[in-house]
């Protein structure tokens, strides 16, 4: 893992100099993930510890490993995880996530709550009383830490069952390890195989090109993609039918290894244009 972070590390400052309205995300980036580093290394258990026996069922079912419909793992270290994680936010807006921080080592905001309706987004919402608006930076980032602070325990099990998984011809949209919903994904290989990536514990798994991951359309005419000018490695695919979008990244002609969870953000100017277009 330790080489990972340092090519990771270095393909930010190779963004970072060539993609500067992205260097605070990029910083952001690079805080996080030496701190997600310092947490895996430090981790004293499974966090969602699976039943072996359970695996082939689950997917053939199309259910993900971990279930986040009914939490009743020990969430304790996740928890520390975030509130390190929210540090990062404080120390540039000082006051912003401290409030939040305080509530949930008080206990009037459950952690696990919020990690169920972030999987649950029709649950009804606790809400999270703070000096900010919710659509401010502070909160984004609240977002942002909440994902990734399963991060260091949901690898656990992509390390552990991830190869029985990539052999088990899943073939839904969504992660097979979480649940989560893709936002990005890759070409590879020379039949030009498209993987799913999930940012929530990094798994990757092979998907149908002419197939939009979210509402299983497979009309052609219904599917397409666009490019920006003069940077034809990335690309946003679009279906018509659900009005979703995807970005692939694809480095098969100079042959690089592409870091997903930072080509997510050195793109974000693919989700503005997707956006701008009417897709989500």
């Amino acid at each position: 893992m330790a080489s990972i972070l340092k090519d990771s590390l270095q393909t930010i400052q190779t963004y970072r100099a060539s993609s500067p309205q992205y260097a605070e995300l990029l910083d952001i980036l690079e805080e996080i993930l030496i701190l997600r580093e310092e947490f895996r290394r430090g981790m004293k258990r499974e966090v969602f510890p699976i039943e072996e026996k359970l695996l082939a069922a689950k997917m053939a079912g199309g259910l993900p490993l971990v279930d986040f419909s009914s939490l009743s793992s020990d969430l304790s270290e996740p928890k520390g995880y975030f509130l390190a994680l929210l540090e990062i936010a404080e120390k540039r807006n000082p006051g912003e996530t401290a409030e939040i921080a305080r509530k949930i080592r008080d206990g009037e905001v459950l952690f696990q709550d919020l990690i169920y309706e972030s999987f649950n987004p029709l649950a009804d919402e606790q809400e999270i009383e703070a000096d900010a608006d919710e659509g401010d930076a502070a909160f984004d980032l609240v977002e942002l830490f909440l994902e990734e602070s399963l991060r260091p325990a949901l690898e656990q099990v992509v390390a552990r069952h991830g190869t029985a998984v990539a052999k088990s011809g899943w073939s839904e949209g969504y992660c097979p390890i979480c649940g989560r919903e893709p936002k990005i994904g890759e070409i590879r290989d020379e039949e030009g195989t498209r993987y799913l990536y999930c940012n929530q514990c990094g798994f990757e798994w092979s998907f149908l090109r002419i197939k939009c991951p979210f509402c299983g359309n497979e009309e052609q005419q219904t599917l397409a993609y666009f490019t920006v000018e003069e940077d034809e490695r990335r690309r946003v695919d679009v279906c018509n039918a659900c009005k979703r979008y995807i970005k692939i990244v694809d480095f098969r002609e100079t042959n690089e290894k592409a870091d997903l969870d930072v080509e997510d953000i050195a793109t974000l100017h693919l989700d503005m244009l997707a956006n701008d277009e009417g897709y989500d």
